[in-house]
C-alpha cells in the first residue's frame, strides 16, 4: 500500500502544469478562489482513479493516448497563452487576474493532464490488482487518493503566497511568462514522446 501512495506523490506533487498555475494563483493573492480549482482536480482524479481500477488498461490503448496527448497539449498552450495576457494589478492582489479558475478549470485541466494518467493508469490497472484492491475498496481507495491530489495545486498554491512578500512586483510579470513558458515546454515535449519518442 505504500508504494501506491509513494508513486502518487511523486506525481502529483512534482511541478506540472496543474500546480504551476496554482503556484501563480497564490502569487497574486488569489488562493481563495483556488479552492473550486483544487477541487476540480481532485474531482477529476477520482474519475479517473474509478475508470481505471474498475475498468483496466484496455480502455486507454497506445492510440488513444497519443490523441489525447495532442489535445492535453493544445490546452496546455491555451492556458500558457492566459497566463501570458493575465492582468496583472500588482497595486492590489485582491482578485489580480481578470478571470480567475474554477471549478470546472481545474476538472478539464486535470482531465486533460498527461500527469493525471501518468498518475492514474498505472495505479488502477497495475498497482490496484498487485495490491489485491477490488470491488468497493477500488472506490474507497480512489476517494482516498483524490483527496491526496487535492493537496497538491493547494499546496502550490499556498507555496506560491508565501513567496509573494519574498518578490518584488515587477518579477511578477517574469514569472508569468516563466510559468508559460514552462507550460509550453511540458505540452511540446508530452506530444514530441508520445509521437515521435
Amino acid at each position: 500500500m505504500l508504494e501506491v501512495f509513494a508513486y502518487a506523490f511523486s506525481i502529483m506533487y512534482s511541478p506540472g502544469p496543474v500546480n504551476l498555475l496554482a503556484f501563480n494563483a497564490g502569487l497574486q493573492g488569489q488562493i481563495r478562489s483556488m479552492i473550486g480549482f483544487c477541487a476540480g482536480v481532485s474531482t477529476a482524479m477520482l474519475m479517473m482513479f474509478l475508470v481505471f481500477g474498475y475498468s483496466g488498461a484496455w480502455l486507454l490503448g497506445p492510440t488513444a493516448q497519443r490523441y489525447l496527448a495532442l489535445l492535453g497539449g493544445a490546452y496546455m498552450i491555451y492556458l500558457a497563452v492566459k497566463l501570458l495576457r493575465a492582468n496583472i494589478n500588482l497595486a492590489n492582489r485582491q482578485g489580480v487576474a481578470d478571470k480567475p479558475l474554477h471549478y470546472l478549470d481545474g476538472v478539464w485541466m486535470q482531465l486533460l493532464n498527461p500527469k493525471g494518467l501518468m498518475a492514474t493508469l498505472p495505479i488502477g490497472t497495475v498497482q490496484f490488482p498487485a495490491e489485491g484492491i477490488s470491488g468497493i475498496h477500488i472506490l474507497i481507495w480512489s476517494v482516498l487518493l483524490a483527496l491526496f491530489a487535492l493537496g497538491a495545486p493547494g499546496g502550490y498554491s499556498v507555496l506560491g503566497a508565501q513567496m509573494h512578500r519574498y518578490i518584488r512586483p515587477v518579477f511578477f510579470r517574469y514569472l508569468n511568462l516563466l510559468m508559460a513558458v514552462l507550460l509550453c515546454y511540458v505540452a511540446i515535449k508530452m506530444v514530441y514522446q508520445q509521437w515521435w519518442g
